[in-house]
């Protein structure tokens, strides 16, 4: 037993730099996302590995740069930070585009950032941006993802 915990651990150590490397969320598609007079151009993650990878391991992104994470039904959605190098605010966001909540949230953390109530998307951007644009609770985004009310 021993030896099959050596022979993995050394494979298991390779794959962040590998993920580093070959920024699989680089391939996601993209949209464009509009914040007042802002445009933000934004990764999907929609599926559960894409969702589960999300901004990890990625050494930096370009301020007008976002995540969305697109969920199949609304929920209260949880984030944290494990592997994750880039400080981040994550805006949850219902239908209609309205930001329900902002979460400033600490690089490499397993302290969980929650939904205010039940939403189907989170937008992650670089910690700051939301607060330099003086975006908060109530702002409504606009974009292809979201339905007018």
């Amino acid at each position: 037993m021993k030896l099959l915990v050596t022979a993995v651990l050394p494979l298991a150590t390779l794959a962040p730099s590998c993920w580093a490397q070959d920024a699989p969320q680089l391939k996601l598609p993209r949209i464009k996302i509009s914040a007042g007079m802002h445009l933000i151009d934004t990764q999907v993650a929609s599926s559960p590995e894409q969702r589960e990878i999300g901004l990890m391991f990625r050494k930096n992104m370009p301020m007008a740069e976002g995540m969305l994470f697109a969920f199949e039904q609304a929920g209260v959605q949880c984030f944290w930070m494990k592997n994750t190098l880039l400080p981040l605010t994550a805006a949850f966001v219902a239908d209609d585009g309205t930001i329900v909540n902002l979460a400033d949230m600490k690089p490499q953390s397993t302290d969980s950032h929650c939904s205010a109530r039940p939403v189907r998307f989170v937008l992650e951007m670089n910690q700051g941006w939301f607060a330099k644009k003086g975006i908060k609770a109530g702002f409504k985004l606009g974009g292809p993802s979201f339905k007018p009310q």
